[in-house]
C-alpha cells in the first residue's frame, strides 16, 4: 500500500510540473471581463450633464445621468494601460494621461478617444493635466516630464523645467496667466505668463505634494503626504500649515459651487474641507471607501467620489454620494 501511495504521489507531482511548464496561449487583456465598479479610478471630470472617469487598464468610463449608471468609452489603440488624470477644453474637447506617456484626445465629450502620443521604450507615467481656454493644455508627470499643447492637444512638444528629474504631480492656475505646478520633495513652482516661464519657490515642506488649488488670484492651498496642507495668501511667497487633524495622504480635491471652498479626499476614505479663504471646515472619513483620488460636484449638489472601490452614484461599499451635509457647507 505504501509503495502504491508513493507512486500516486510522484505521478501527481509529475503531472503539475508537466502542467506548469507546458505551453499556454497568451492571456488577451482585451478579452478579460471588466467588473467596472472594482475598478480603479483616478480620475474624475464633470461637464455637466456628462462626467467621465479614467483609471486602470485604459479604462475610460461615460455618465449621462449623474453617475447612476457607466458606459466605456471606444478608445483607439486601446493600450490598457493606467490612465491617471484628464483635463477639459473647450467645444467638447478632452484629453487623457497615463502610463508611457500616453496622452489621448477626444472631440465629442468623451464617446471617442484617439492617441496622440505614446513613449514605448521609455515606461514612465504622465500623473497630471491642466487645461487653460480653448487651446492650451499641459500634461506633466515622473522625472520632470513636462509637455505642451496650444493646438487643444493635437499636438505636444517638451518644455524643459528645471526640476531635477523630479515627480510632477498637479498644477492649477486661472485665465489671467497665474499657473503653480507642484511635485516630489516639497516642489512648488509658480508662472504668471501663462506657463512661458516658471520660477521655483523656496522649499517649505520636505514630503511629496500631490495637489494645488487656485481659490483666488492671490489665495492657493497646497496639500500632500500625511495629511499636510498649506494656504499662501500671496501667490506662493509665504505658506502657512492648516492642521486638519488627519494624517493620511491627500490625493485629489474638488472646488466647491459659489467660492465656498474646497473639498480633498484622499487615503483611508479621507474627506477635508476648506472654505474659501483657506480656514478649516470640517474633516471626516466615509467609512469602507478605501483609498479616494477624485471627487466632483453634481448639478443636484451632491459630491461624487472615487477611488480604488470605483465610481457610481449611489450608497455601498465601493462609492459615497454624499447629499448636504457638514462637509458641504459652512459650520454656523
Amino acid at each position: 500500500m505504501r509503495r502504491l501511495i508513493a507512486y500516486l504521489v510522484c505521478i501527481a507531482v509529475a503531472a503539475v510540473v508537466a502542467l506548469a511548464f507546458a505551453p499556454r496561449e497568451a492571456l488577451n487583456i482585451a478579452d478579460t471581463a471588466l467588473n467596472t465598479d472594482r475598478l480603479q479610478i483616478n480620475g474624475l471630470l464633470n461637464l455637466g450633464k456628462r462626467q467621465v472617469a479614467v483609471g486602470e487598464r485604459g479604462t475610460i468610463l461615460l455618465s449621462d445621468d449623474q453617475g447612476l449608471t457607466w458606459q466605456p468609452a471606444t478608445v483607439e489603440p486601446q493600450r490598457h494601460l493606467s490612465l491617471n488624470a484628464l483635463a477639459a477644453l473647450d467645444a467638447g474637447q478632452l484629453v487623457a494621461v497615463g502610463q508611457d506617456g500616453w496622452i489621448l484626445h477626444s472631440r465629442d465629450n468623451g464617446n471617442s478617444w484617439q492617441e496622440m502620443h505614446y513613449e514605448a521604450d521609455v515606461g514612465e507615467p504622465l500623473l497630471g493635466a491642466w487645461a487653460a481656454g480653448s487651446e492650451q493644455v499641459f500634461a506633466f508627470g515622473s522625472y520632470g516630464k513636462f509637455y505642451r499643447s496650444d493646438d487643444a492637444g493635437q499636438s505636444w512638444r517638451v518644455q524643459a523645467l528645471e526640476v531635477d528629474r523630479a515627480h510632477l504631480n498637479a498644477m492649477d492656475g486661472g485665465r489671467d496667466g497665474r499657473r503653480m505646478l507642484v511635485g516630489e520633495q516639497g516642489l512648488v513652482l509658480r508662472s504668471a505668463d501663462n506657463g512661458e516661464h516658471w520660477q521655483q519657490l523656496p522649499t517649505f515642506y520636505n514630503g511629496s505634494l500631490f495637489g494645488v488649488v487656485r481659490l483666488s488670484a492671490q489665495r492657493w492651498v497646497a496639500y500632500g503626504m500625511r495629511g499636510h496642507v498649506f494656504v499662501s495668501d500671496d501667490f506662493g511667497e509665504q505658506w502657512h500649515a492648516i492642521d486638519v487633524g488627519n494624517t493620511q495622504p491627500l490625493y485629489g480635491h474638488v472646488l466647491l459651487p459659489d467660492n465656498a471652498g474646497v473639498l480633498m479626499v484622499g487615503a483611508g476614505s479621507s474627506l477635508v474641507r476648506l472654505d474659501g479663504q483657506g480656514r478649516l471646515v470640517g474633516s471626516s472619513r466615509q467609512a469602507g471607501l478605501g483609498t479616494l483620488t477624485s471627487a466632483i460636484v453634481m448639478s443636484s449638489g451632491q459630491v461624487l467620489l472615487a477611488g480604488e472601490r470605483g465610481v457610481y452614484q449611489g450608497s455601498g461599499d465601493r462609492v459615497a454620494a454624499l447629499g448636504k451635509g457638514e462637509l458641504l457647507h459652512e459650520k454656523r
